[in-house]
């Protein structure tokens, strides 16, 4: 709560005596609302708080330090220009009202500092000899040049068991009311301030179990997927076996399950636009993205579900009142690891950049950049000459890379995946289709004399596109953003 009129009158009282015939030597705003004057007055300096803050507005003589910002603030900046070296004239109550004035003699000539400490309406304004405002804290720019007139006086109520709140007991202090407010301000705001913490922390713990949760839904539904190509490698050697009997066109294949003691006959499905081989490396390949979230996807969901459960309990601690604010902080302030991804990423992978990073639906990793520095970094730090390099046509955009092992083309559905993005994007969003041209990264090389980013492309091919919801839901899933 606020100095009430009656607890100002009170300050004023003892501090005007000094304050008349001081100079005002220095001025600090070490926070948005709050300013401190070094008053120099004969035989020592005294340092005048004025907080403009809606639930502590007050003014009175502070010993307390205060950390400044590395830059004064643009009213700080004014009030030093104008009233370093000041004398104070006099320093009065307006009205009986929580409104203190500072009648002061510049080497401009004389003005007035008045502070409104009126709660929700606190201010300090700065006036001309004349009484017109030529600053004030809460930035009203149809104020400025006009006629200061003080605020309608509110009387403030006081039942009969009203008390006062400070008690002016502290021993050998020459401002015994100033200390006591002090001390009551600095013991309130502490108490604020851990409120606060805590408020702020089951915000953030709040936000952190619900995106955990969707995590943990995810990986459990990427495993339950990955389920289903668990028994690939059986179909990958039966059609290995069987490769000479197999003809590119077919839709499926009737062969001896030789894995089964009884050896029934296993129809197995093929895709009718592949060769028997490629058949077979697809079964093998599925097979492989079985193994592969097995290995990480179990270890990732069960480390989730156990950080899940210390993040409820610290939250739990927070509601009951048991919380205690660490000296350190707390994991999900610090950890970053919590990706959507469902694998652990391999060597290639491993992040080497602040990249967008997506899978393609082969598996392959794929890096898209933010801005034209990332470009520059993704294509000339990160990528290999023999990566694929994707880009819209014409347009400014994001430069994409997809990891490739030497030697290796990509498949056509990661070539799409890819030039999906590069179209995402790019300026060519909004039109929902565009070309966008691949090459290998050997063969783009920096614009010489041009901004980063900018770069000359040969022997490129080009892919028509179109942004396709069901693509980009797909790519979406397999983002490895955090």
């Amino acid at each position: 709560m606020a100095l009430t009129a009656t607890e100002i009158s009170k300050v004023i009282d003892e501090i005007a005596s000094v304050l008349v015939g001081a100079w005002i030597q220095k001025i600090y705003q070490p926070t948005d609302r709050t300013f401190v004057l070094e008053i120099r007055a004969p035989g020592r300096t005294h340092r005048l708080l004025i907080s403009c803050h809606q639930e502590s507005a007050r003014l009175h003589f502070t010993t307390s330090t205060f950390q400044n910002p590395p830059a004064p603030p643009s009213l700080c900046q004014f009030l030093r220009a104008h009233l370093q070296g000041a004398r104070i004239d006099q320093a009065e109550q307006i009205q009986g009202d929580r409104i203190v004035q500072l009648a002061l003699t510049a080497k401009e000539g004389p003005c007035r500092l008045v502070a409104e400490l009126t709660g929700k309406t606190a201010n300090l304004l700065l006036l001309d000899a004349a009484g017109h405002i030529r600053r004030d804290l809460n930035g009203a720019k149809d104020c400025v040049g006009q006629l200061y007139v003080p605020p309608t006086h509110r009387q403030q109520k006081r039942s009969a068991g009203d008390h006062p709140r400070f008690t002016q007991n502290i021993p050998e202090v020459p401002f015994p009311l100033s200390a006591a407010i002090e001390a009551y301000y600095l013991s309130t705001e502490a108490t604020s301030a851990v409120e606060a913490a805590r408020n702020a922390r089951a915000s953030l713990l709040r936000r952190s179990i619900k995106k955990l949760r969707r995590r943990i839904e995810a990986w459990q539904e990427d495993l339950a997927k990955a389920e289903q190509y668990k028994t690939y490698d059986r179909y990958g050697e039966l059609i290995k076996a069987n490769l000479g009997t197999i003809r590119k066109g077919q839709l499926e294949v009737i062969v001896v399950d030789y894995f089964d003691e009884e050896l029934p006959n296993l129809t197995i499905p093929l895709d009718q636009s592949k060769t028997p081989q490629g058949n077979m490396d697809d079964y093998f390949r599925k097979h492989r993205k079985h193994l592969a979230a097995e290995r990480a996807l179990r270890p990732r969901i069960e480390a989730g579900q156990k950080e899940l459960e210390l993040l409820q309990a610290e939250l739990t601690a927070i509601e009951q009142g048991t919380w205690q604010a660490p000296e350190e902080p707390p994991p999900i302030t610090r950890r970053r690891n919590l990706t959507r991804a469902g694998r652990e990423k391999g060597p290639q992978e491993q992040r080497q950049g602040p990249f967008r990073r997506f899978t393609s639906a082969d598996g392959l990793a794929i890096y898209v950049g933010r801005n034209a520095r990332e470009n520059d970094a993704l294509t000339f730090g990160l990528a290999k000459s023999d990566d694929l390099w994707l880009h819209a046509r014409g347009t400014p955009g994001s430069h994409v890379v997809v990891r490739l092992e030497k030697g290796s083309d990509p498949p056509l559905e990661t070539i799409r995946d890819a030039a999906t993005l590069a179209l995402l994007y790019s300026d060519l969003k909004k039109s929902g289709k565009g070309e966008v041209i691949y090459t290998r990264r050997k063969w783009v090389k920096k614009a010489k004399g041009q901004a980063p980013g900018a770069v000359t492309v040969t022997q490129e091919k080009s892919l028509h596109v179109n942004l396709e919801k069901k693509r980009l839901d797909a790519l979406k899933t397999r983002s490895v953003q955090e």
